[in-house]
């Protein structure tokens, strides 16, 4: 392909994974809208951004798998239907349920895109010619990470309300479709390939099981019950399974187990889901902070939000420079883990008095160490395995990110749920007298609209609480800090070529071999 026919089939498929950025940042600054018009509750809150990162989790190395079997522009279009299958059934949802289940099948559609535009950049470009279009996608990636939250609040307090959040990508999906249909021509070369479904299901069942779990346990049933024990043991087993499977079964396993062999990339596993549990279940509620303890707009909420993107952004943008000038990266990756323990710390003491030039101070700190860390933790493991298992070992660290994702969020939203439904609980107990809200303790009502005396009480019990789960999150961070400090540092690699030398010898030449042929 010529430069220009790059360009334009990569105009495509960067529409394409901007769809897939902004369904995840758009949405955030409606959620507390949403919870409030659907009468849902804190749990439901949190299933809204569970639901699609697990169903992300779940399909991303299928959807990958199925590459080597089917047209790669085909599976990029499908997944840009079942995207827009999921949105307009988002946008009409009448309950918290259907919602839910409709953020399922978007989760289906962005976990395609973001594998399938990956392989087709790597599919269509040269690794010696790689790096001159990356500048485009990390530009892409920022764009949404920016703009979601904003257009997300500004949607919100528009006409369209918070049903016009999942009409929001819908105009650029279908446009990527068709532009991949017009510009995106690729070969379609086949090779054997065994999908392992089996420890996919089992993965992610067992963890979903124990997420059901914490989340309902302390509401809908108590702590220490029958349900609590068939729930904890299904779910054990079925992750005990999915080891058995990955392990002793799968012929291609999603999570090949032969690579924690290797300390880095053990090391980097464990950090990326502490700093997933600490990250997204953190700041994935700092718009519930903003809209219900504060009483901003979704708006003044997106805006609040830029503190903490924009030193991401400039964080990632510099370190991802300074370490391709130098080769040297494990400083940058210690140096943002510091930050990201003192930002969680930092935002552990805030409460609904908080000033919001402190707070915004406090995300921006957060955001430099999360800009420093999240990436340049799989560049340490890309660094450090074959060319063969390059693929691979980039997968499960990003895998076992979104999964750890996806249990802090969780866990923290039903420790945030608890703590919200006891501090509101004392609240009218101390002013003597009833709530005017007709519903039960775990419900989110719409803040602004309670009467002065009774809007102070969840003001206050959501204020205290916020602070109370980044304190929560700040252990997991220093974990990750800890691990970080172990990996050794292995100066970055100059060529593909260098891969070699940590390659078993038996199979240093084959590598040769195939890095040759691949660069002719």
């Amino acid at each position: 392909m010529t430069h220009r026919q790059i360009l334009e089939a990569l105009s495509g498929l960067l529409l394409a994974m901007f769809v897939a950025m902004l369904s995840s940042t758009v949405v955030t600054n409606a959620l507390p809208r949403i919870v409030s018009d659907l009468h849902g509750s804190q749990t439901g809150y949190t299933w809204v951004v569970v639901a699609t990162m697990l169903a992300m989790t779940a399909t991303t190395p299928i959807w990958g798998k199925l590459s080597d079997l089917f047209s790669k522009k085909l599976l990029v279009q499908l997944a840009l239907v079942i995207y827009i299958a999921g949105s307009l059934i988002a946008a009409f949802a009448p309950s918290m349920g259907v919602l839910i289940g409709a953020r399922v099948v978007q989760g289906l559609g962005v976990g395609g895109l973001t594998a399938l535009v990956q392989v087709v950049i790597a599919t269509m470009i040269s690794p010696r010619e790689r790096g001159r279009y990356s500048g485009y996608l990390g530009a892409t990636f920022a764009l949404a990470t920016v703009s979601g939250p904003l257009i997300g609040g500004v949607v919100v307090d528009s006409a369209l309300g918070w049903r016009g959040c999942f009409f929001v990508g819908l105009p650029f999906a279908v446009v990527a479709f068709f532009l991949l249909q017009k510009t995106l021509h690729l070969p379609v070369v086949k090779r054997p390939v065994h999908i392992d479904y089996l420890g996919a299901t089992l993965l992610v069942a067992g963890v979903s099981v124990l997420l059901v779990w914490v989340s309902l346990a302390g509401n809908d049933f108590a702590w220490v019950s029958a349900t609590t024990a068939v729930l904890v043991a299904l779910g054990v087993v079925l992750l005990a399974g999915a080891v058995y499977v990955e392990g002793r079964v799968a012929v291609e396993p999603v999570i090949p187990l032969r690579l924690f062999k290797d300390r880095t990339t053990t090391l980097a596993t464990i950090a990326s889901v502490l700093i997933g549990v600490a990250m997204f279940g953190s700041t994935v509620y700092l718009s519930q902070y903003f809209q219900t303890s504060r009483g901003m707009t979704p708006t003044e909420a997106g805006l609040m939000s830029m503190a903490m993107v924009g030193g991401l952004f400039v964080s990632s943008l510099v370190s991802g420079r300074v370490i391709s000038d130098t080769g040297r990266w494990k400083g940058w990756l210690v140096g943002g883990m510091v930050l990201v323990v003192v930002g969680l710390a930092l935002l552990g003491t805030i409460d609904e008095t908080t000033d919001l030039v402190v707070v915004g101070g406090f995300m921006a700190i957060l955001g430099v160490g999360l800009g420093a860390t999240m990436q340049n933790l799989v560049l340490s493991v890309q660094n450090n395995v074959t060319m063969s298992d390059m693929g691979a070992a980039s997968s499960v660290v990003a895998f076992f990110r979104t999964m750890g994702g996806s249990i802090g969020v969780s866990v923290l939203g039903a420790l945030l749920s608890h703590q919200v439904a006891q501090q509101v609980t004392d609240g009218y107990v101390a002013a003597q007298r009833p709530p005017s809200f007709s519903a039960d303790s775990h419900a989110v009502p719409d803040v602004a609209s309670l009467p002065g005396w009774e809007q102070s009480i969840w003001e206050h019990a959501f204020g205290t609480s916020f602070g109370h789960i980044f304190l929560v999150a700040t252990p997991f961070a220093l974990l990750a800090l800890g691990c970080v400090l172990l990996i050794r540092e292995v100066p970055l690699r100059t060529s593909n070529l260098e891969a070699e030398a940590t390659a078993a010898p038996e199979t240093a030449a084959e590598l040769h071999r195939a890095v040759v042929r691949n660069e002719a």
